[in-house]
């Protein structure tokens, strides 16, 4: 069974059972994601399309993760 969505200091999180705790993304990101899903299943947008923008602005958004900040300085040296 899913719990109710808890605030912490890293934003609204939800405790999966098989997964464990996932953060949540802000509401407009939400709005975006279900848009998007919409999108794929009136198939106007073909479905791996809907991948790789749904992934591409997840990573987007995590601009400040520092794991992300360290691959793209090493993309930059390269």
């Amino acid at each position: 069974m899913v719990d109710k969505p808890t605030k912490s200091e890293h934003g609204r999180q939800i405790a999966l059972p098989v997964v464990g705790t996932v953060p949540l993304p802000e509401p407009q990101h939400l709005a975006f994601y279900a848009v998007l899903v919409s999108l794929g299943i009136l198939e106007i947008v073909e479905w791996p399309v809907v991948g790789i923008v749904g992934i591409g602005h997840l990573l987007a958004s995590q601009r400040r993760h520092p794991g992300l900040q360290q691959a793209g300085e090493a993309a930059e040296a390269a």
